[in-house]
């Protein structure tokens, strides 16, 4: 950490709040945006990939000044080479900026820049230069343009042609912007424990690899690289002490999994991950080969081969949660629920609100026919992540398939209502009315919950 006496050595150019937009309304416009999001980009529901961005992130504004805001970082599944940021500390991490990172402090580097510019508040003193503009109109040009950042086809669909470059200069940065995210991340960078190095080489690797392209990746449309700006940040990186961080394991694993689900062609994926165990040459490669290969083989519906490998590397890592969810997995799809239930409830006993285990457990329950403690697990891990659109979906399964006809009503209206479908979620609410059985209570917590959505509705018209 820095000490008192060189806080301000910093520019204060964002760190003044806009008088266009306070700190609540951003937040509140942040929820708004990224509930559209939800509904229509394609956004990652992993737990594992989930939490490790986010676990990243939360080491890298832990070091930050004027974190204003609960970050949330959010997985995009998208081959771009790209990452955002938007209003109340939202950042999405495109799945193809993970894949093309070649370590951690690479990564790491890319989202020390986003975080800079909600720290900086580079997008609220973009709405300032907008005075006519009011919030809700930027909502709507700002929804369209994320979309496009997190789902080129089906946000190009959004934005008309006479408004695509006035959307886009919304997200696009000034040049004095990027600087000064350069310089707040760097040193976010650095003071988190990561190699500050890894800035300059990889925003210089993506500059020199697609100078002569004529499409560039995403990130470098929307953070613009000129050579004198790399030479900045090199001559920036070059004041601080070089680091050299030994090699992750869940940074490995996090890019063999998304290269397993979501980069590989369905066909390729075991010939690709077995000629990449075969030129391993670190035990990091060999593990995230091995478990990469697994992730291949049990799409091939190979069970017994996938739980070869996965049984191995347990008896290695035993509480690594991302052969825990491969091993709950293969458990569930060979019609063993109780043996991923006895090693979920061992481990969750000492990591409770933890939400690869709450979750495996949950549906590892639900599959069991266990649907009371499947509930119990999902209601105790919602207490305390009260937006988590998967345990709300997992929530109304458990509810449907045991025939609560009343919850499960009331679990799919809060799906709805994080997907920002509020008039749904209101008519999914007059149906578990219906199932109320004459229970006083629950018809007037029905009844709130109404008003409450359909006040969040107005809060939006208003906005």
């Amino acid at each position: 950490m820095r000490s008192d006496s060189d806080k301000n050595t910093l520019p204060e150019i964002g760190v003044v709040a806009s008088s266009a937009i306070s700190i609540d309304k951003e937040i509140l416009i942040g929820e708004v945006l990224m509930r559209q999001l939800q509904a229509r980009a394609p956004i990652i529901n992993d737990p594992l990939i989930e939490e490790y961005i986010q676990d990243l992130g939360n080491r890298l504004v832990a070091q930050a000044e004027n974190a204003k805001f609960p970050f949330r970082f959010f997985p995009i599944n998208s081959n771009d080479i790209n990452a955002f940021a938007f209003y109340g500390g939202h950042i999405g991490v495109h799945s193809g900026l993970i894949v093309a990172a070649d370590s951690e402090s690479e990564l790491a580097s890319v989202v020390a820049h986003e975080v800079a510019h909600v720290t900086q508040r580079h997008i609220a003193r973009s709405m300032e230069a907008r005075q006519n503009a009011s919030p809700l109109q930027v909502v709507s040009m700002l929804g369209g343009i994320l979309l496009a950042l997190a789902n080129p086809e089906a946000g190009m669909a959004a934005i008309s042609a006479g408004q695509a470059a006035g959307q886009q200069a919304i997200i696009n940065y000034t040049r004095s912007n990027e600087k000064e995210a350069d310089r707040v991340g760097i040193e976010i960078l650095a003071q988190a424990g990561f190699e500050p190095q890894a800035s300059a080489s990889f925003f210089s690797k993506l500059a020199a690899e697609y100078r002569y392209v004529s499409k560039p990746p995403a990130f470098l449309l929307t953070h613009p690289l000129p050579e004198s700006r790399v030479a900045d940040m090199k001559a920036r990186v070059a004041n601080y002490p070089a680091i050299r961080r030994p090699q992750s394991l869940a940074f490995q694993l996090v890019k063999a999994r998304l290269l397993a689900r979501y980069s590989i062609e369905t066909k390729q994926r075991v010939a690709y991950f077995t000629d990449r165990l075969n030129q391993a040459r670190s035990e990091i490669d060999v593990k995230s080969s091995q478990y990469g290969l697994a992730l291949a083989l049990f799409g091939e519906e190979e069970y017994a081969r996938a739980s070869t490998i996965i049984n191995e590397l347990l008896a290695q890592d035993p509480e690594n949660l991302f052969y825990i969810d491969t091993y709950t997995d293969i458990a569930l799809a060979t019609g063993q629920p109780q043996n991923a239930i006895a090693r979920l409830s061992e481990l969750i006993k000492t990591q409770p609100r933890n939400r690869v285990l709450a979750l495996n457990l949950a549906n590892a329950l639900i599959e069991n026919k266990d649907y009371n403690r499947a509930v119990t697990y999902l209601k105790d891990y919602l207490l305390v992540n009260p937006n988590h659109l998967l345990s709300y979906q997992l929530l109304t399964d458990a509810y449907g398939k045991s025939g609560r006809l009343m919850e499960m009503h009331q679990a799919r209206a809060e799906v709805y209502a994080l997907n920002s479908a509020y008039s749904r979620a209101v008519d999914e609410l007059k149906t578990a009315y219906n199932f109320t059985h004459n229970s006083v209570l629950e018809k007037q917590r029905i009844l709130a919950r109404i008003e409450q959505m359909r006040e969040a509705e107005t809060r939006l018209k208003k906005l």
